[in-house]
């Protein structure tokens, strides 16, 4: 169960995942209605000054975050297990994060993001990935190969031949609007 590098449990990594994505639901909900979790931020948004209890300790949602589970995980894939409730982010499980189907769960997260248009599409001149990509580019190989390594690791098939025949990141973008499923057209 205790992972090799960086020595933090399945269970610690579904825990802070957990919580996580239930703090930052329950601060959408009690912030209802907004059309973004950056509403009322001019600059950045929410992350430090939502906090909960934890550990007999204060943190907020960009402690769990950067100072938590990037540093300690030490896995591209923690991006997608949490979610900022926005339609730009990786989907928000339907269940709760579990040690003993982490990996396959993450591994699933992974592909279904990388594999949606919010995550890679292919276009005439390249690609346009998902600004996460290049906020966090250290966390994915540290480079824009990296990049496309770790998307080639989760394509199907016509997204993986479609990158080995342009492996050029164009562009990146994000939609910070509300993931609200109602307005999703995938969902029609």
């Amino acid at each position: 169960e205790t992972r090799d590098l960086s020595g933090v449990s399945d269970a610690d990594f579904a825990a802070w995942a957990n919580l996580y994505n239930a703090v930052t639901v329950r601060y959408i909900v009690q912030a209802y209605p907004l059309g973004s979790i950056r509403d009322g931020y001019l600059f950045g948004g929410p992350w430090k000054k939502i906090k909960v209890m934890a550990g007999g300790r204060e943190v907020s949602l960009d402690a769990i975050d950067h100072e938590i589970l990037r540093p300690r995980f030490a896995d591209p894939r923690v991006h997608y297990a949490i979610n900022c409730a926005s339609y730009g982010c990786p989907n928000l499980l339907t269940h709760a994060w579990t040690a003993d189907t982490l990996d396959a769960d993450l591994d699933a997260a992974a592909r279904d993001y990388i594999n949606h248009p919010r995550g890679v599409r292919v276009g005439k001149h390249g690609l346009t990935v998902s600004s996460i990509y290049k906020w966090f580019e250290a966390d994915f190989g540290g480079s824009k190969d990296g990049v496309i390594k770790h998307l080639l690791e989760y394509a199907e098939p016509v997204l993986a031949e479609s990158l080995r025949a342009a492996p050029k990141i164009r562009d990146y973008q994000y939609d910070w609007s509300l993931n609200d499923t109602r307005t999703d057209p995938a969902n029609d």
